[in-house]
């Protein structure tokens, strides 16, 4: 018979700890999955001899391995049964699923016990101990930029605008702390895997994913997850069609291996417990092959092997791991199915905040801080494109570089372009190969052309290196195919490439990348501008491309897979953005403005033949396009909406800095009002924008609603404001600088009637401004940082205005002040159609005001007090402006305070007017019978 032994439910210091072991054998033995700790503990604090241990390792299963060890420790006594315990409680990750039982049975050390010395021996905590080590080494110095001067992460690394968005990419608000990406903070799909970060070229996606890597590896990230495998995406290209691998050998041959774990403990472990793991793969966009994911077959079973690319989709997709946390980043653009996302992330970019952190933290120098500050603030087009970090980075390396080497440089005074940046960076890496630096007393005049015309070897060399890429889709380069090239050992210490050895677990020589595949795409552009064998028309392969990925079936050249193709008609998981940065540069270097540095690197009589088929083939395919835009009519006229693609045009024709080709652009867009919303403009675009629309003769509506232009991009703009009847710019994170230079312009032309400024970061001194133009727009803003000080400034203005009619304020926080405010201006307004107040702090106080104001006005149509804190003693004025019978056809009193009580005076007022088709009261303190006894009275809207 089993032998019952009680066991109370708490131990205390006389408790007989064999008996435990005894009670809870079963439970020890089924739960117990790792013995090496145990064995090498009880041997060190000699409960148990060399002999023992033996007799437990010739044990076959590891169940009667625990079972062997629970039979020893109650044979040695009291002391070899409490720290057989005491071992499972200190070493609790190892341990974990018998942590839940030590609680039960509250179990805590004795005075003793405490003292004594455990050694976490386990292959899991040794494995997780030599993760964070190799992580803290791989992620602790930037290394994607360049290969000298290392510089700390912790030195230069500098927080971005990160966007929360919902699934429909609404904004959540910012990312306050990186530890939100992994909470359950802005999560709107629980059932989902992936955490997607997306951001443009540059922005910041990779050191992001540094950064939280790094912190992981040094406990400062809030998270119970003890492993952390990090992959490139680029790295699932390189394998072979046929190759298969095993789950294991993914997570192991490409982080680090697992050593001492003869019993794949730690394997077992991560598919017991796959919410301990997190994973990053970065840059989704960078897998090149044409697979159709819907077909791709799953590998469901740990055990089984697979295509990576299978392993990675299944990971994604929860078919693997489950539960785990995956990070995923990609370009902006690059859809993935929105059922396996758990939560969005877009990067803005640095703010002005976070640019003078950058630079504080990049010039330990006061003097080069104030040098570097004012000539930023100098130029608002340079400033918008240091809004994204990589361009910021190679700006302010070539200043120092450059600034140490030659006397009195300084920052580009004209239009700088992104083809300026990535020759000031090669000219950096360049200088490195020529006659050492000269001593600070003796600094030379910078030459460009001479720096170039020395380093033309090598920088081809790297060019038909970048260019061989592009066109085999492929970001990664080896040994022999970079000395194929004509690159030697000495060239590669100057920059453009870096070692990565992590995508060859085989020992194989390394392979090599370059140092961003922006730079990539600029090298490959110069190598076709100073290859003089291929046919001059060469320089085109990379549009036609593009327009091919479009349309297989299309000869005709433009600029960009359409937004309107259906997913199933282009690769899944490729992007063509890295080509269209070819395009580009291309555009920049055959540019007039690059011409004198051009000549002395490519004959001057293919250089003009190259320039002359780019320009000829540019305006052909504008003409082209603008033709092929689809038009509609609209109250603002006739109106253009225009693809992604128009925005990649407009780029092309800044580079090139085509006069002919600009005004040639303007006159083509017949439309007097385009659309630009939701197509990812950000304030470095806005100049390309201005210098075409500054040669345009006509008024122009603009709409550009939710994109990214901030404060940099209204400053670009601000020469073409004199021509604009329609300027929307909601969603774009404009400050009340923003709204300072629109009233100035705004107001000196007088030609605006639409002024859209819906959720952006406007404050009650922004109101003021936009008091001074309201007479001129007949809108208003919303959803900003508005008081009651900014609620009087725009009441004031509405009072004074006679054509404005739509009035949206919703979601600022005007109160009842406000609201007062605008009730004067409501009384006798002859124009006021529309109106909302919603989300205002509002109480009933404000309520009664408005309603007794509003009984004197014969004109409002509309009216939406939703969200506000409006209570039954509202009900009598509100009931009374129903009686009154105004006109009024749409009171929106939805998500307020009201009780079946204030209802049904309103439900009473209804039958003296004839006017109103609804009056909406969802959302307020009725249960669903009370609302039955209103279900008479039609116009009331409770769903």
């Amino acid at each position: 018979m089993k032998r019952t032994v009680h066991v109370p439910t708490e131990i205390n210091m006389h408790q007989m700890y064999v008996n435990i072991l005894t009670y809870h054998r079963e439970l020890l033995v089924s739960r117990l999955r790792s013995v090496q700790c145990v064995l090498d503990n009880l041997l060190v604090c000699g409960f148990l001899c060399e002999e023992d241990v033996e007799i437990v390792q010739r044990t076959v299963t590891k169940t009667d391995q625990v079972r062997k060890i629970l039979e020893l420790v109650q044979c040695k006594g009291e002391e070899a049964c409490e720290y057989f315990l005491f071992i499972l409680y200190t070493v609790c990750d190892a341990y974990i699923d018998l942590q839940p039982w030590l609680k039960e049975i509250n179990y805590s050390p004795s005075n003793d016990m405490s003292g004594m010395k455990v050694v976490n021996t386990d292959p899991i905590s040794r494995y997780c101990k030599r993760l964070r080590h190799e992580m803290s080494r791989d992620t602790s110095f930037i290394m994607s930029y360049g290969q000298q001067e290392e510089t700390r992460l912790e030195d230069l690394y500098t927080d971005t605008l990160m966007e929360l968005l919902s699934d429909s990419n609404e904004s959540l608000g910012f990312v306050e702390n990186l530890d939100q990406f992994l909470g359950d903070h802005a999560t709107f799909n629980p059932e989902g895997e992936v955490i997607y970060v997306m951001g443009d070229a540059g922005v910041g996606k990779s050191i992001l994913l540094q950064k939280l890597q790094n912190l992981w590896s040094k406990k400062e990230l809030q998270t119970d997850a003890i492993f952390f495998f990090k992959f490139r995406c680029r790295m699932f290209s390189i394998f072979k069609d046929t190759e298969k691998i095993s789950l294991r050998d993914l997570l192991f041959k490409y982080n680090c291996y697992p050593d001492h774990d003869p019993d794949n403990e730690v394997f077992d472990y991560i598919l017991r417990f796959p919410e301990k793991v997190i994973f990053t793969f970065d840059g989704y966009d960078e897998i090149q092959e044409d697979l159709d994911q819907l077909n791709v077959p799953e590998v469901v079973s740990p055990e089984d092997s697979g295509h990576p690319l299978q392993l990675l989709i299944s990971l994604l997709c929860g078919k693997l791991l489950k539960g785990s946390q995956k990070v995923l980043t990609a370009r902006t653009g690059i859809e993935i199915q929105s059922r396996v996302i758990r939560k969005k992330v877009v990067l803005r970019g640095f703010s002005p905040t976070h640019l003078k952190t950058y630079i504080d933290l990049h010039f330990k120098e006061q003097e080069h801080r104030e040098l570097v500050s004012v000539q930023l603030d100098a130029s608002p087009h340079l400033c918008g494109l240091c809004s994204t970090p990589l361009f910021c980075w190679i700006v302010f390396k070539s200043f120092r570089h450059l600034h140490t080497m030659h006397d009195s440089f300084h920052l580009p005074d004209t239009c700088i372009t992104l083809t300026d940046i990535f020759l000031l960076l090669s000219e950096v890496f360049l200088s490195r190969s020529a006659s050492p630096a000269p001593s600070l007393l003796k600094k030379t005049t910078r030459c460009a052309s001479d720096t170039f015309k020395a380093g033309l070897g090598p920088l081809a060399a790297f060019a038909k290196l970048a260019l061989q890429g592009m066109e085999r889709g492929s970001f990664i380069c080896s040994q022999e195919e970079i000395t194929a090239c004509g690159l030697t050992e000495e060239d590669l210490p100057l920059g453009f490439l870096r070692p990565v050895n992590e995508y060859d677990a085989r020992g194989s020589s390394a392979n090599f990348e370059f140092l961003h595949m922006t730079l990539q795409s600029f090298l490959a552009a110069f190598a076709l501008v100073v290859d003089e064998q291929a046919a001059a028309n060469s320089i085109l392969k990379f549009f036609t491309e593009c327009s091919r990925q479009r349309d297989p079936s299309c000869h005709s050249f433009d600029f960009c897979i359409s937004s309107s193709s259906k997913p199933s008609e282009n690769k899944l998981f490729a992007t063509n953005e890295h080509l269209q940065f070819i395009n580009l540069f291309l555009c920049g270097l055959l540019s007039k403005a690059h011409a004198g540095l051009m000549q002395y690197l490519v004959s001057p009589v293919l250089l003009k033949k190259k320039r002359k088929l780019l320009k000829s083939y540019l305006s052909t395919s504008v003409k082209s396009h603008l033709h092929g835009l689809p038009h509609y009519s609209g109250n603002e006229g006739k109106k253009v909406h225009v693809l992604p693609n128009f925005l990649w045009m407009l780029r092309c024709i800044f580079e090139t800095g085509s006069k002919d080709i600009a005004q040639m652009t303007a006159k083509g867009i017949t439309a007097s009002f385009i659309k630009l919303g939701y197509c990812n403009v950000y304030s470095g675009d806005c100049t390309a924008l201005n210098f075409v629309l500054q040669h345009r003769q006509k008024l122009l509506g603009l709409d550009m609603d939710n994109n990214n232009i901030s404060d940099y991009g209204v400053k670009q703009l601000k020469p073409s404001f004199c021509k604009m009847t329609v300027v929307r710019l909601c969603v774009n994170h404009l400050s009340d600088s923003s709204i300072e230079i629109l009233a100035e312009e705004l107001c000196k032309h007088k030609v605006v009637e639409v002024l859209g400024l819906y959720s952006n970061h406007i404050t009650d001194v922004g109101a003021k401004l936009v008091a001074q133009i309201i007479e001129e727009c007949p809108r208003l803003i919303g959803k900003n940082k508005l008081t009651s000080v900014g609620g009087r400034y725009l009441a004031s203005a509405i009072q004074k205005s006679t054509s404005i009619f739509d009035v949206g304020m919703w979601g600022n926080s005007i109160g009842d002040e406000g609201a007062e405010a605008f009730g004067e201006a409501l009384r006798h307004h002859p124009s006021l159609t529309n109106l909302s107040l919603s989300a205002n702090g509002i109480t009933s106080k404000g309520g009664k005001l408005l309603a007794e104001a509003l009984k004197e006005n014969s004109v409002l149509k509309i009216f939406w007090l939703v969200q506000n804190e409006l209570a039954d003693d509202a009900a009598p004025p509100l009931a009374e402006l129903v009686k009154a019978n105004t006109g009024l056809s749409h009171l929106w009193l939805i998500n307020n305070q009201f009780t079946a009580c204030g209802i049904r005076q309103l439900a009473e007022a209804l039958a003296h007017n004839t006017l109103l088709k609804e009056i909406c009261v969802k959302g307020n303190q009725l249960s669903a019978e009370e609302e039955k006894q209103f279900e008479a009275e039609k116009r009331l809207q409770f769903h």
